[in-house]
Order: structure tokens, then C-alpha cells, then sequence
């Protein structure tokens, strides 16, 4: 079995407080080009669908899923 991992979720827009919340205990950060990373340790492939379906369920445009590997820098987002 995998240890939990760290994932960045970037999603189109700025998250307001009631839609953050439904990604309690993730850093929500919003990016100058108008995007939204959110970024969070997932146990498992279901908790990792449970937080894709909340994207879903809140009609967010998702541009990105990227599991964080310790041997390589994530991309940067854009200025």
C-alpha cells in the first residue's frame, strides 16, 4: 500500500470562503493569473476522487491534478 501523498488541484478562479471550505485542512492559494491551487495529502485514490468530485460538485473548471514528487519542482503557474 502507497503512503498518503501530497496533490495540487488548480482549478479556473478564486475560490470565495464557502467554497474553500469544502477543502477543509488544504492550503488554498489564489494565483494572479486568475487560478486557484489547492494543495493537500490524500490517504488514498478514493479521497483523491472524493476532493475531484467536490470540484465537480461546486461546477469549478479544472485545469490541473498533479501529485507532488519529492525528486523534481512542480511547474510554476504563470505571472
Amino acid at each position: 500500500m502507497r503512503p498518503p501523498q501530497l496533490y495540487h488541484i488548480t482549478v479556473q478562479g478564486h475560490l470565495d470562503a464557502a467554497a474553500a471550505a469544502w477543502f477543509e485542512g488544504w492550503a488554498v492559494t489564489h494565483w494572479s493569473d486568475g487560478t486557484t491551487t489547492l494543495t493537500g495529502v490524500v490517504p488514498d485514490q478514493a479521497a483523491l476522487h472524493g476532493r475531484l468530485n467536490a470540484v465537480f460538485a461546486l461546477g469549478l473548471t479544472l485545469l490541473a491534478v498533479q501529485r507532488q514528487v519529492e525528486d523534481r519542482p512542480l511547474p510554476q503557474p504563470l505571472p
